[in-house]
């Protein structure tokens, strides 16, 4: 028979304090650095290296957090629809070798779910921007 884990009161507690206070379902810890808050501990990371490939040149014009409107608001014949929007994590162009400049939609992911590929794909599809998927490392 298989081994069973047993907690103890002040676990069960712990545990149900967590759960209240809507953790992330992926484990994801918030993270903050220059009075922003993250998603993720990855996030605060990237951002902390964008930071500093901006200031040395590398790359211009970083934004963070940047909506896309993916399916406008509309009205059906029964409900009302809000509009369908991905927010990159990251936008900014970067220094090709030839010198001049491209343009880059950047997200950092521990898990891939189905309706962030959803939102990728329409990215693609109705902006014509491929999002380069940047993969937390400890997910894989």
């Amino acid at each position: 028979m298989g081994t069973q884990e047993h907690w103890t009161a002040a676990q069960y507690q712990e545990y149900l304090r967590q759960r209240a206070k809507g953790g992330n379902k992926y484990h994801a810890v918030k993270a903050q650095a220059d009075g922003r808050t993250y998603d993720s501990q990855s996030e605060c990371k990237r951002a902390k290296e964008l930071q500093l490939l901006e200031r040395h040149g590398l790359v211009r014009n970083l934004r963070e957090q940047v909506p896309y409107e993916l399916i406008p608001a509309g009205v059906g014949e029964y409900r009302k629809e809000r509009p369908v929007i991905y927010k990159a994590d990251f936008v900014y162009e970067v220094c090709q070798p030839d010198g001049t400049w491209k343009w880059v939609v950047e997200d950092t992911k521990g898990a891939k779910t189905k309706e962030y590929i959803i939102k990728r794909k329409l990215m693609l599809y109705i902006h014509g921007i491929s999002v380069k998927d940047r993969e937390n490392p400890k997910s894989n």
